[in-house]
């Protein structure tokens, strides 16, 4: 994609589904000093051009915006639909009032119907005054563009190529933008959607510990799959506290390969 390289990735959250510190644990993790220890759900933030799209919103969608100071997003993409992905989304009421109108979701099916029900207040046909306005775009594998819905409106469309993973059995989307994916809970890549992360410049890619998971890639597994796809840069995200704190697991990293940590901002 043209001049994709002035395009910034800040990561808003980079825990796993309970987040880092985690409740009643007195691990060294979760009791460390280090901010970068700190680990809220999974989430991030694109800009190019003047485009903010907002991928996952999770149970920390609110403290995240108002930590990275964010107030007008264009577009949020959903990889799924378990609650540590979508469970911040009754906070885009925020959005709705400084835009004047929906904010547009883009989502699979299976994906809509969870959120017809998790948040059925949201889609009744007389709604109660305040609830938040979605506006839902139901996306497939195929590609699909993004338009700029805030400020100006002339500039080109950012295309969005979806990346068919696996969370267990659970087929879910990375996306890929420019030179630019993200994969968040997955633990199989099959051959067909490893041709949709070549030539990366940078790639974000699950973890969530040493040991080999059901649903997750291990840190073996997620290097693996780096040296595989031949980023330039990979960044590992959705970190439980098994996987050690962020100095360790980033001096056992080979080169290349980052940990990453909420507020770190990388451009692609």
């Amino acid at each position: 994609m043209e001049e994709f390289n002035t395009a910034r990735l800040s990561f808003l959250g980079t825990g796993t589904s309970q987040g880092v510190p985690m409740i009643g644990c007195s691990c060294k993790v979760c009791k460390s000093h280090d901010s970068r220890d700190n680990r809220l759900r999974s989430s991030a933030l694109l800009e190019w051009r003047g485009f903010k799209i907002l991928i996952d919103a999770g149970p920390d969608f609110r403290q995240q915006m108002l930590s990275a100071n964010i107030s007008n997003l264009d577009a949020i993409l959903l990889t799924h639909e378990h609650k540590d992905h979508t469970g911040g989304l009754d906070d885009v009421r925020a959005f709705n009032y400084i835009n004047g109108k929906a904010l547009p979701i883009y989502c699979e099916e299976r994906v809509l119907k969870s959120l017809e029900n998790e948040y059925s207040y949201a889609f009744q046909e007389h709604k109660y005054p305040g609830v938040p306005e979605f506006d839902i775009r139901v996306i497939d594998e195929n590609k699909f563009l993004v338009r700029r819905e805030n400020g100006v409106s002339d500039l080109p469309p950012l295309e969005v190529q979806p990346i068919r993973v696996y969370h267990y059995k659970l087929p879910v989307l990375g996306f890929r933008m420019g030179d630019f994916a993200y994969i968040t809970d997955a633990n199989r890549i099959d051959e067909e959607s490893y041709k949709l992360i070549k030539d990366l410049k940078v790639l974000v890619l699950n973890t969530v510990r040493h040991a080999k998971h059901i649903s997750h890639f291990s840190l073996s597994e997620a290097i693996e799959v780096a040296k595989k796809s031949g980023a330039e840069r990979t960044y590992l995200t959705h970190l439980s506290h098994q996987i050690g704190t962020h100095m360790e697991l980033s001096a056992e990293l080979p080169p290349g390969v980052y940990a990453a940590y909420d507020g770190l901002t990388v451009q692609i």
